[in-house]
């Protein structure tokens, strides 16, 4: 007779920080070097997707460029486009528009989109970070313009900034790309900044695994399903802002 109990089988999950717990942590490692990704790490949100967006909308992408994106962003969607690949195309999709236009583009984004859902738990401890003299890094996938606009609210410096970015020709933007961090990207483009054991990495997405995993301390901060998984596979504590945090119901 088969006796298999009905009852639910328990998902692994990973331990849950504390704000309290998550500072101690991070401060206990007395970091010299630390690294955040920034879209649902620093802020919530991907400010990569929503700056595409809002250059459709606003017409700052021709009609053609946007057709074209947007084809190209359903099939990343479905899968039949890499992650790397949609992220190099959403930086190279501004070639011929000048840089200085780009960077007031991202400056006001941001400021109008994005400032408001900065984790005020992050930016406290990245401030308290510097004040201890840590050497802090931001790495994404997003296009530098936006990155670094963002940033700035962190004090973080543009020449502390990895992310998606084509080379500028004659004060506009071109189709070569420089770098795309993503995935084991990322540990490429810091390994180029002379960074191959940082102390302390933040991530929220599995694009940040690779990274989280050179950390002496890796702490997965508002984590994606698949960090999640990951996180539990990897004994990895997460820690969720107040904002996003998980209800307990």
């Amino acid at each position: 007779m088969n006796t298999l109990s009905s009852s639910p089988i328990p998902v692994a999950a990973p331990a849950v920080l504390s704000t309290e717990q998550f500072s101690t942590r991070v401060h206990a490692l007395s970091p010299r070097i630390a690294v955040f990704d920034c879209d649902g790490t620093l802020w919530s949100g991907d400010a990569g997707s929503s700056f595409m967006r809002w250059t459709m909308d606003t017409g700052l992408l021709s009609r053609e460029a946007t057709d074209w994106l947007n084809s190209r962003y359903a099939e990343y969607k479905r899968g039949t486009v890499s992650e790397l690949a949609i992220c190099g195309e959403m930086v190279q999709i501004y070639h011929g528009l000048r840089e200085s236009e780009l960077r007031r583009a991202a400056a006001t984004f941001f400021r109008d989109h994005i400032e408001r859902n900065i984790f005020p738990e992050m930016l406290e401890l990245v401030t308290a970070l510097q004040r201890d003299g840590v050497e802090i890094w931001a790495v994404s996938s997003t296009c530098d313009w936006v990155i670094e606009e963002g940033v700035q609210r962190f004090n973080i410096p543009a020449n502390r900034v990895l992310a998606a970015r084509v080379a500028i020709d004659n004060g506009r933007a071109s189709e070569r790309l420089l770098d795309v961090p993503t995935d084991e990207g990322k540990v490429a483009s810091l390994k180029l900044a002379g960074i191959t054991a940082p102390d302390a990495v933040f991530g929220n997405s599995v694009h940040d695994a690779a990274m989280l995993a050179i950390a002496r301390g890796a702490f997965p901060v508002n984590p994606s399903g698949e960090l999640v998984q990951r996180s539990v596979e990897e004994k990895w504590p997460v820690y969720y802002p107040a904002s996003v945090a998980p209800s307990r119901q």
